[in-house]
């Protein structure tokens, strides 16, 4: 390749679908390792119930509100063959094998997952992760209308979850103290965050200032001329990186890095790149020619769709009203293609951790703990940094002490471990009873904080914790799980 244009985006393009390929594979893999736990013949919400559900309600035509290949088959067989497939294709991108034929199945197999994990798959990074997959299937050549979607998407994603926690009213955000609580409090925090939460107060309010300030403002220099986009770029960038220092936010930040490389051009990263690694990146296919008047045209057309549709579901987000009916209609019926989304990361702030801890009993005297993975429990613990892995069982236990609609799921999870259900089990650190399953649960609710930098240095301690009483709202699971 010659030495990259200024305004060329066909290297941007070829390391993005590389990068986009190591994002696709994380995504997989870790799904393939937890979704017949979560959606599996006796998993905790399978999906073949919510198939057949549909079918008898409605049939085929139920088949576009809920998109995925497991209207075909969906046992524990296909649930693991989909995820094996991801992860193939995920290689073959990467290689550069059969790129668009790989971006076409990997985006088909991606929404598959999504709707078969229900709940468990119904994240932000997973709509991210989507809709940037779907943008990548027309990205040839450097297309100029793909580039500046992939733009408008880093644009929505950062503005909005920012804007979200202004019109949240959220008192955290309001007085810049969210950052005294963000490391403690986030669904499942890492060993880095136990020393950001010690920085001293102005250096966490200043902090707080500083994400509004990239999240609000900053977006708008991602349209502005070259140099002041490039400097939107690696404010961007610096806090993603102090993210993932600090929490654990799965692929979600490795995504939101590779798209700001659309705030770049080839000539920017021809600089620093081997000629070596540049002729391997842009390589046919990948780097295949520009697109002729038609194709453009379309994707032109594409561009003005999208675009448009975002524009009515921040309006409906900011405005906190529906759209007329017909758009409404039109929107909902585009929903279960994810391929246009609403981004709004931690639009309020906990100010406490609480967990639920679970114990069974064979006899009702002597209690054992089910221990999870990767959320906190055993305080001498110390909480792991497991990007770009997404635990979701470990991930949604977060919600379940102050989200009543989360109950449904975790009776049927309690269910599971009454029954010793292998695939559930295996999505714990361990199975406390072995041999036989125990006959009764209890749920206790704790307060967790951070351990003190004494307690730390004197025992080795991560966390302290207070037990507040018994969990009570377990409808329909009296007789089977006594509370006190």
């Amino acid at each position: 390749m010659s030495k990259p244009a200024r305004n060329d985006y066909v290297l941007i393009s070829a390391v993005f679908l590389r990068l986009l390929a190591l994002v696709y594979l994380a995504a997989f893999i870790s799904t393939g390792l937890q979704i017949i736990g979560l959606a599996g013949d006796h998993g905790i919400l399978p999906v073949a119930e919510v198939i057949g559900q549909l079918r008898a309600e409605r049939g085929w035509a139920a088949f576009w509100s809920y998109p995925t290949l497991f209207w075909i088959r969906a046992d524990n067989d296909a649930l693991f063959g989909v995820a094996l497939a991801g992860c193939l294709f995920s290689v073959a991108l990467f290689l550069n094998i059969m790129p668009r034929i790989s971006l076409v199945l990997l985006f088909v197999l991606y929404l598959s997952l999504f709707h078969a994990g229900q709940l468990f798959m119904n994240f932000q990074w997973d709509y991210l992760l989507l809709e940037s997959g779907f943008l990548a299937i027309f990205l040839s050549g450097g297309s100029r209308p793909v580039v500046w979607l992939f733009r408008w998407l880093l644009f929505r994603v950062r503005f909005m979850s920012g804007v979200a926690k202004l019109i949240s009213q959220d008192p955290t955000w309001a007085n810049l103290t969210a950052l005294n609580y963000f490391f403690e409090v986030q669904p499942l925090p890492h060993w880095g965050g136990w020393y950001a939460h010690q920085l001293p107060d102005w250096m966490l309010r200043f902090g707080t200032g500083s994400a509004l300030f990239i999240e609000i403002l900053v977006p708008f220099l991602m349209f502005m001329p070259r140099r002041i986009r490039f400097a939107g770029a690696w404010a961007t960038i610096l806090m993603q990186v102090l993210i993932l220092l600090t929490s654990n936010h799965n692929y979600a930040n490795f995504l939101v890095l590779i798209l700001c490389l659309f705030l770049f051009d080839d000539r920017a990263v021809g600089r620093v790149a081997p000629e070596a690694l540049i002729r391997w990146i842009t390589a046919e296919p990948a780097a295949a020619p520009a697109p002729g008047r038609v194709r453009g045209a379309a994707m032109s057309v594409l561009a003005v769709v999208i675009f448009s549709i975002s524009l009515v579901q921040m309006a409906e987000m900011f405005s906190g009203r529906r759209s007329p009916a017909p758009v409404d209609a039109a929107l909902d019926a585009l929903r279960p293609l994810r391929i246009v989304n609403k981004y709004h990361v931690f639009p309020t702030m906990k100010t406490e951790r609480i967990e639920l801890v679970i114990e069974g009993s064979r006899d009702g005297i002597e209690w054992r703990t089910y221990e999870f993975r990767y959320k906190p429990g055993d305080v001498q613990h110390r909480p792991q940094v497991i990007v770009p892995h997404h635990p979701r069982l470990d991930w949604m236990m977060w919600f379940v002490p102050s989200h009543p609609v989360f109950l449904p799921w975790f009776e049927r999870f309690l269910e599971r471990l009454l029954e010793n259900s292998p695939a559930v089990l295996g999505l714990l650190e361990s199975n406390p009873f072995p041999a036989e399953p125990p006959r009764f649960l209890r749920v206790g609710v704790w307060r967790y904080r951070f351990a003190t930098p004494e307690l730390r240095a004197a025992g080795g301690q991560w966390w302290e914790r207070e037990f507040l009483g018994p969990f009570y709202p377990l409808p329909g699971l009296e007789a089977r799980v006594p509370l006190n």
